[in-house]
């Protein structure tokens, strides 16, 4: 195993069922080779052909089954989603995911077939039951819509791509990353570690926040509330000073503006840039702290205050004098 480079406990387990899969498969043709020549009566020949009609097809879909398995843990070693640009590992991943569940399915599907066809009473009450089949899928289809409509949604997303392993999403409302794609729901892992279950169709149907679909590179915000009479340059200053020593931010970008204004108070729009979005939820709650310990140091004027209307005592008087 030395080839999947770096590979771990779980390839060389996968790889150690495929080999013992392949040494039960070939066990298995290899007495039903023989059962000729070992002159058994009648009745033990069927016994003896018969199990063998249900093993041998088991046997095949569990090793096809192992190696589609292998496969999955060769793409999973060389697919290292734990590296700062891992785009295309985590694409990767994601597609192999889903086939890897998808291609499951359908082997230990027509595996039962193949076992249930090798059953004579079986077999025959199939034949007998193949004029009613059309109404047992319609039947079957419409209570398992929701069922299916999920598991062509997990095919399409394996193609189409919306969310893929380890993306950074909002969806209900909850910040969190794709921790785990199945066949009909998808596991988020919600940033206080609870887990979102969500069916795979959402991501389809509804709208949601993909953070990092093509970077994980994002810019965060913060607001600050400060006096009229506020240094504004000064305090832009001090926020590049502030950035630059925090080794959460990537260099990209840093700027202070105005975005609003009332009568006693400016909101300053503090805007900032971080490889991920967790170092940058990290560097907006260091931003925010920096700066409002600078001004209550250093700027004590620009904190924000309440102001009231003076009004002179004469002008009061006036305005209640009759006319």
């Amino acid at each position: 195993m030395a080839f999947l480079g770096g590979s771990g406990s779980q390839t060389a387990r996968v790889h150690s069922l495929v080999a013992a899969c392949a040494r039960w498969l070939l066990l298995a043709l290899a007495l039903s080779a023989v059962q000729p020549a070992l002159g058994l009566d009648p009745r033990a020949a069927l016994i003896w052909a018969q199990v063998a009609r249900l093993v041998t097809p088991a046997l095949f879909g569990w090793l096809v089954i192992a190696l589609v398995g292998w496969g999955f843990a060769v793409i999973q070693a060389r697919t290292d989603i734990s590296a700062p640009d891992n785009l295309s590992a985590r694409r990767r991943r994601t597609r192999a995911n889903i086939l890897h569940r998808v291609a499951v399915f359908v082997i230990s599907l027509a595996t039962l077939c193949l076992i249930l066809m090798g059953i004579p009473a079986v077999r025959n009450i199939g034949v007998t039951l193949i004029a009613s089949a059309g109404l047992i899928g319609l039947a079957v289809g419409a209570a398992a819509q929701p069922a299916l409509k999920n598991l062509v949604a997990g095919i399409q997303m394996a193609f189409t791509e919306p969310i893929r392993i380890d993306d950074v999403v909002i969806m209900d409302g909850e910040w969190g990353r794709i921790e785990e794609i199945r066949l009909t729901y998808v596991i988020v892992n919600i940033w206080d570690e609870r887990r979102l279950v969500v069916p795979i169709s959402r991501f389809l149907e509804d709208s949601f926040q993909n953070w990092t679909r093509t970077t994980s590179q994002i810019l965060g915000t913060a607001f600050l509330h400060v006096d009229p009479a506020a240094d504004v340059p000064r305090l832009r200053a001090k926020l590049e000073e502030v950035v630059a020593a925090n080794d959460k931010w990537d260099g990209r970008v840093v700027g202070l503006q105005v975005t609003d204004t009332a009568p006693d108070h400016l909101e300053l729009r503090a805007l900032v840039s971080a490889a991920d979005a967790g170092k940058a939820f990290d560097l907006r709650c260091d931003v925010r702290e920096a700066m409002m310990a600078f001004i209550r140091d250093e700027m004590p004027w620009a904190l924000t205050r309440r102001r009231g209307e003076v009004i002179l005592g004469r002008r009061r008087t006036e305005s209640l004098s009759p006319a």
